[in-house]
């Protein structure tokens, strides 16, 4: 039926005429959204009170090559995301006339490296949660500066996070990247400069670019210039040619093509995903601030058009610059590597609960964690530590410790890990925050947000509407194209949506301090972990390499034509999960 209902819709002669208008045209009534993120690409459709009039959300395949190695595949995220915007239509009833413009919102730092003449990717892409770089990180701290060696202009420490290292790893490592960067065929770009390359045309003159936001989580951008930085570029061997155009979050940068009824919808705005929940949650004000739970979790604090240094293991980043013409918004930035992604670790890995809302269920089943501190540093520690060479510890576990205890503990990681972040902010800025605006997926816990407040000591306020982020990046095209006509207009959609539902500190102070040093105690645990994992490699390696060398030619041969091919060792799981028990 929805079916059949678009395809009247699109070529009904009388659909894009307004009764009795002059002009014969009607005005779009609806602004396309892209949320690619680590787990999933979503699409939404919002009309012009920002209500989610049509959507959908498709699954992406994680792939784990090595222990601490995470990859996506480009051409699936791409796949994905198409499907998700021809269905967003179809649900919401809406052809491309309909849509004044589309905006893209993506997980930072992961990177593609692809052909410009074939526009095909060289290799998977390595997300922001990866760690190969860790050596790469350990070279360049003996330079000058050691870990702050590119802190002063990129406004960010050296850190497996950032996309930089990723690109020098690929092309240090990877033979068709390295051939592609020295002919000048290589693009690299992260995933939003990828589907916007690819939506407008690809191969065939398609734009390579990037957002101010995406840009200032390379590790490669000045932030007051605006611009990437040659010295920081020439030291890494990283090409300028390269490097995709940097563009402001809300400009007319292209329109679809080459994807049926998608086509000519233009794409006006892109964020990386912190920056559009900043911008979707209304945080315009310097010193206003919000706190997003999805894979990892992010606190970002708007410090207006000035770039605060951080000497307290945050990032000075920028927030967003809604215009070519308009000023930049600069913001801090406190990230935290695994929240939503410790209770997929719960899921997948361990199997203790079957979909990630059980979690909430199982932790309000115990009065507490039976002693147990988990600290999730599957991909180390981000801020306010920047220790990469920290693994996932589990302490003070017992005979008498359960799933549950488990569950709780993982709850009560996310809680603290923010708590660190705030900290922080309260160290750099001097002030305390106030009550703190949260939104993501982990939000719909109940339980995590009463403890959230319970150990910051201040008020959770949860946005009742929970698409903040999808919806900065849908504002941000609208705006672009006078589908919004103010920035102010956010906060209006806001207060329509219901505002905020607030969740206040119950936890006296003498309770927090006591539970907050339990878990500094477990932190110090976790550090300096990696160097097991690189021997349990080495021994795997090894063991691999002398099973090679012990099978004869014709065992092999008679293998090869007896037998199917194994499975690709790459798409499988690890076999270290990254965590260590005490």
């Amino acid at each position: 039926t929805h079916l059949l209902h678009f395809l009247l819709i699109q070529y009904h002669p009388s659909h894009h005429l307004i009764k009795g208008a002059s002009c014969g045209v009607m005005a779009p009534s609806y602004v396309l959204a892209i949320d690619q993120g680590t787990t999933s690409s979503r699409a939404l459709l919002f009309n012009k009170e920002g209500v989610p009039v049509g959507k959908e959300q498709l699954e992406i395949k994680q792939y784990y090559p090595r222990p601490g190695w995470v990859e996506h595949d480009p051409k699936e995220i791409l796949d994905t995301v198409v499907k998700c915007c021809r269905n967003a239509m179809l649900r919401g009833r809406a052809s491309a006339a309909d849509i004044a413009a589309v905006g893209i919102t993506n997980q930072r730092e992961t990177l593609v490296a692809w052909s410009r003449s074939t526009g095909e990717p060289y290799c998977k892409a390595i997300v922001w949660l990866d760690v190969r770089t860790s050596e790469t990180i350990s070279i360049l701290e003996k330079g000058p500066g050691g870990k702050d060696r590119f802190r002063a202009k990129t406004g960010l420490p050296l850190s497996t996070y950032f996309s930089a290292l990723k690109m020098k790893w690929l092309i240090d490592n990877e033979p068709q990247v390295q051939k592609g960067a020295a002919s000048g065929d290589c693009m690299f770009g992260t995933i939003e400069s990828w589907l916007i390359f690819n939506l407008t045309g690809g191969k065939n003159g398609g734009l390579h670019m990037t957002d101010l936001s995406n840009a200032s989580r390379y590790m490669l951008l000045d932030l007051k210039k605006g611009t990437w930085d040659p010295e920081i570029c020439n030291e890494l061997g990283i090409a300028l040619e390269c490097l995709p155009v940097i563009k402001s979050n809300a400009e007319v940068y292209g329109k679809v093509k080459g994807f049926g009824a998608l086509d000519g919808i233009a794409i006006s705005g892109a964020l990386g995903d912190q920056h559009a929940a900043l911008l979707g949650q209304g945080c315009l004000e310097v010193g206003s601030s919000k706190n997003t739970y999805g894979t990892g979790c992010f606190m970002l604090l708007n410090t207006g058009e000035k770039a605060v240094p951080s000497a307290s293991g945050l990032l000075t980043t920028i927030g967003f610059k809604l215009g070519e013409n308009a000023p930049t918004t600069y913001a801090l930035e406190g990230s935290v590597a695994c929240a939503g992604r410790t209770v997929q670790w719960l899921r997948d890995n361990l199997k203790i609960i079957k979909e990630a809302p059980e979690v909430e269920q199982h932790a309000l089943s115990v009065q507490d964690t039976g002693g147990v501190t988990l600290v999730p540093a599957f991909s180390g520690l981000f801020a306010p530590y920047w220790r990469e060479d920290a693994r996932a510890v589990a302490v003070g576990m017992t005979l008498y410790t359960r799933k549950e205890h488990l569950c709780r503990a993982a709850l009560e990681a996310v809680a603290f890990s923010t708590v660190d972040v705030m900290e922080a902010m309260k160290r750099d800025t001097g002030k305390s925050l106030g009550n703190m605006h949260v939104d993501g997926g982990m939000t719909a816990n109940n339980f995590l947000m009463q403890l959230q407040a319970n150990l910051l000591g201040v008020d959770v306020l949860r946005a009742r509407m929970p698409e903040a982020t999808v919806l900065g990046a849908a504002f941000a095209a609208g705006l672009a194209v006078g589908f919004y006509k103010d920035i102010k207009d956010i906060k209006a959609i806001l207060e329509k949506a219901g505002g905020w539902e607030s969740f206040p500190s119950k936890m006296v102070v003498e309770d927090r301090s006591k539970e907050y040093i339990r878990w500094k105690d477990a932190v110090q645990r976790s550090l300096d972990l990696q160097k097991f994992e690189a021997q349990a490699q080495k021994q795997l390696d090894q063991a691999a390499a002398a099973k090679r060398a012990q099978a004869t030619p014709v065992a092999q041969e008679t293998k090869v034509q007896n037998e199917p091919a194994p499975e690709p060792v790459l798409d499988e799981q690890p076999v270290n999960t990254g965590c260590r028990f005490w």
